[in-house]
């Protein structure tokens, strides 16, 4: 389980802020209407140039008993390897998108997740912020 303290905290809400700020700039250039990837990979391109750490398309296995399946579940992007970004360029959120963030969060045991839907007018109404509390 992650264990986190007022420190780990703070960071973790600074990185977070970092990360909307630069997907609302991406917004911002792009506006809506683009393909998921497009948004993925100029999101990453703000993100490295903003000195965080980041993978893209990060596999990410099952551990099933003494067993890794992989069966292909990939992140969007992972910041910092403890922040989950989940990229969807849908008409609204829905049930499943919710879903697959949080096991994303679980399988990784990462602590903190942002879902974010360029497909919308005002982007900051399209994020939705997800805590790890297993």
């Amino acid at each position: 389980m992650f264990e986190e303290s007022n420190e780990t905290r703070n960071k973790l809400d600074e990185i977070t802020y970092k990360i909307i700020g630069l997907a609302i700039e991406v917004h911002r250039q792009l506006g809506p209407g683009l393909l998921e990837s497009a948004y993925q990979e100029c999101l990453y391109y703000e993100i490295v140039n903003s000195g965080l750490s980041v993978e893209r398309q990060k596999v990410l296995p099952i551990i099933y008993k003494d067993i890794k399946l992989d069966h292909g579940y990939r992140i969007d992007l992972l910041i910092e390897n403890t922040i989950v970004i989940e990229l969807k360029t849908v008409e609204a959120f829905t049930d499943v998108n919710f879903a697959q963030i949080l096991s994303y969060l679980k399988l990784g045991n990462y602590p903190l997740g942002l879902l974010i839907n360029f497909d919308s007018k005002i982007l900051k109404n399209n994020i939705k912020r997800f805590i790890n509390t297993l």
